[in-house]
């Protein structure tokens, strides 16, 4: 009986510390969520594994607070904090480049907001002259930037500062990935889509032109009324890597193209039209792909230069617009490695500024980076008069 005091004693102290222990936990459970909403360098992407801190017990078997790796989509609100793994942006296994992709990075939300196709691309833009006479053709494509990005109001850096700011914070893996992509990128071939009403005809058109090395694309009259909520897993993020440009109408869009001096051969079954597999695809050539029921516009056959079709050998007498549009850039690149040794004709510098172009896109944090970069740079000296 005089043990009992003591024993009391000891169960009480006993109590008080495994509530204390509790408190620590659901303490240290609750700063570490809180420090995750707070952070902005959490990723969210639906159908990734998340690791999440639930309040709640996490099973029947197991009535404790504790962690579980769950496959969680995202809603619109939660009461658990979460980390969750982002897309990849390379198909390389060997490399995890994550990144946040919101809703506002799909291929239907940047058909509908050309600023925000504009602000896809870095590099500071070559103007349009609408005044000047069409370009002759001949040689190369039409590359589209100045050896510069803007940081400010009026501070420059060149291609090679952009990669020698960056070039630390990217893998070198995932450097080499650009310079293979560059190494077969071409603006001598490029893709117009007009008057789509499917975005995942886009989205698969977008595709395919970044498989086979096509760098511009070309929307017109893009029909916004018909939505496509899937188009980002059929593009595969092709969009964030492709120079995207948006027209109002055929005219202007065939107008600037003839300027940079791109002949214009819309896709139409027709007396005159020319086999693609008999057109030589070494010159600038713009490929019009038409709408999925009404196909290519009057206005758009009126303007072009050359009218082609796909030799159909089957009961049907049509592709799909995505498939059509795959065939003829996939033609065309078998076409120029033939008479040309590679599709691929960028030179030295404008690989090297397309390299700076991609390492900008890399990351959300690579403008940041590159700000900062500038922000270091030595002024320029001026003679004193």
């Amino acid at each position: 009986m005089a043990l009992a005091p003591n024993l009391s004693l000891t169960l009480d102290l006993c109590n008080s510390a495994m509530a204390a222990c509790k408190t620590l936990v659901r303490t240290s459970f609750s700063s570490i969520a809180s420090t995750l909403r707070r952070s902005s360098s959490i990723s969210v992407l639906p159908n990734s594994p998340t690791l999440c801190f639930f309040s709640t017990p996490l099973s029947s078997n197991n009535n404790r607070q504790g962690l579980r790796l769950v496959n969680q989509h995202r809603s619109p609100s939660r009461n658990y904090a979460s980390i969750s793994v982002e897309s990849v942006d390379s198909n390389d296994g060997d490399e995890a480049e994550f990144e946040t992709l919101t809703q506002e990075d799909t291929v239907e939300h940047l058909l509908t907001h050309k600023d925000d196709v504009v602000q896809l691309m870095k590099m500071e833009r070559r103007r349009i002259d609408f005044e000047q006479q069409p370009s002759s053709g001949g040689g190369g494509g039409w590359f589209p930037y100045l050896d510069r990005f803007k940081c400010g109001n009026s501070s420059y850096l060149s291609s090679g500062e952009v990669l020698e700011a960056l070039g630390p914070h990217i893998m070198d893996s995932r450097k080499e990935r650009f310079r293979n992509v560059v190494r077969n990128r071409s603006y001598s071939v490029c893709l117009v889509v007009e008057g789509l009403t499917d975005f995942g005809n886009v989205s698969a058109a977008f595709r395919s032109a970044d498989a086979l090395g096509f760098q511009s694309v070309h929307v017109v009259a893009c029909d916004s009324s018909k939505r496509y909520r899937e188009n980002r897993h059929v593009s595969m993020g092709a969009e964030k890597w492709l120079d995207i440009e948006l027209w109002d109408t055929i005219e202007e869009c065939f107008e600037a193209l003839k300027l940079r001096g791109y002949r214009i051969a819309t896709t139409h079954v027709g007396m005159d039209a020319v086999s693609v597999y008999d057109m030589n695809w070494s010159s600038p050539t713009a490929i019009v792909v038409g709408n999925e029921s009404k196909g290519i516009s009057d206005e758009a056959l009126a303007l072009s230069d050359l009218h082609c079709s796909i030799p159909m050998n089957g009961m049907v007498d049509s592709f799909n617009v995505s498939v059509a549009a795959g065939i003829l850039m996939h033609h065309a690149v078998c076409d120029r490695t033939s008479r040309l040794g590679c599709h691929g004709d960028l030179t030295p510098k404008e690989s090297q500024i397309l390299l700076a172009e991609f390492s900008l896109r890399h990351s959300r944090s690579s403008i940041n980076i590159a700000y900062e970069y500038a922000k270091r740079k030595p002024p320029l000296l001026t003679p004193k008069l």
